[in-house]
């Protein structure tokens, strides 16, 4: 008998020092740490709803797609994320390819609408939101100009009355902006798509670090027209009450996948797995349009705010390529097209 007594407090101080749940939950995290690229009120959003649903306090840092990027580069040894959302998934695929992921299969990736499209074939990151390119213009400049229509094709932001009116972000910092540089590129070719942005150049107001901002210039009236994703728009259409008209190109137009991914080194694994698990539920997805963020969803099951967006020609994107070109392509429009100088926030 005293033989047995030994043997379950020898088993009892082995699972102490080990630190494991023997019938407990002493090694589960109490916190984790989110690298966040959609706006600050969905990234707030989501922390506080993640927390109040699980208990777990959520660090959370708001940045650019391209910020986001150079900022896992700089801290690869230091694990400071443990898992990233909303950027496009291209900054994924790049992420990937330079060893700054985690390989992670949630089970609740057979919600996907469309696995194979929807997901890295290797596990490393999942998407968790649609986002389409559209131009957003200034309702209150057009009713003053009658005689000018809002942009139906990509060629109209070239025309005269355009001039000087028209505000993007930099493709340097911001991923919105960089999907409309492979939308073009994709659309046009390399050669002539690179000599509509040198037009376009000479139609920009201002460049702008992250492409979620462009709305409210244009809604304000700095701009006159803009190109953003759809969110974008409509929230500052619906939560901020600006003036702004979506119209869409009628040749084509980008979209981009946002994605999630558990990171290299996460030192919160296990909530960064939960996290991305909620994401891919009805109840995760959910959230967005209640924080004003009106994407198109990833999964089955999940209600669609705006279904005129469901209209949308958009192109066959390229993420692969996208991805394998982000560098050079970046670094030509910064050499070419414009610095990524003293860009609006």
């Amino acid at each position: 008998m005293g033989g047995v007594v030994m043997k379950w407090v020898s088993l009892y101080v082995i699972c102490l020092l080990m630190l494991v749940s023997c019938g407990g939950s002493s090694s589960r995290s109490t916190e984790v740490n989110v690298l966040c690229n959609p706006q600050e009120v969905l990234c707030k959003g989501l922390a506080d709803e993640f927390t109040t649903k699980f208990g777990i306090k959520v660090n959370y840092v708001q940045l650019s797609a391209g910020e986001s990027l150079t900022r896992l580069r700089g801290q690869k040894e230091q694990g400071e994320f443990d898992v990233w959302i909303g950027g496009a998934v291209d900054n994924f695929i790049v992420a990937k390819n330079e060893g700054l992921l985690e390989k992670y299969l949630s089970s609740n990736a057979v919600n996907l609408l469309d696995p194979e499209a929807y997901k890295d074939p290797d596990d490393f990151w999942t998407g968790i939101y649609l986002g389409t390119l559209v131009f957003g213009t200034n309702s209150e400049w057009l009713a003053a100009h009658p005689e000018i229509e809002p942009p139906h094709s990509w060629d109209d932001l070239l025309k005269p009355e355009f001039k000087g009116k028209v505000i993007i972000a930099h493709p340097a910092t911001s991923g919105t902006s960089y999907n409309l540089l492979i939308t073009i590129l994709q659309l046009k070719g390399e050669v002539e798509g690179w000599n509509y942005f040198h037009a376009l150049s000479n139609q920009i107001y201002q460049f702008t670090k992250s492409g979620t901002t462009t709305p409210k210039y244009v809604g304000q009236g700095d701009a006159v027209v803009c190109v953003a994703f759809a969110q974008a728009v409509i929230q500052e259409m619906e939560k901020n009450k600006l003036p702004l008209t979506i119209t869409l190109p009628q040749e084509g137009t980008g979209y981009e996948l946002a994605g999630i991914a558990m990171l290299k080194g996460a030192k919160h694994s296990d909530a960064a797995q939960l996290w991305i698990d909620w994401l891919l539920t009805p109840d995760g997805q959910n959230i967005y349009a209640k924080y004003h963020s009106y994407q198109d969803p990833t999964i089955k099951g999940v209600n669609v705010s705006h279904l005129e967006l469901k209209d949308a020609k958009r192109i066959n994107y390229d993420f692969i390529w996208s991805a394998e070109h982000k560098d050079k392509f970046v670094k030509k429009f910064t050499q070419e097209i414009a610095t990524a100088d003293n860009l609006l926030r």
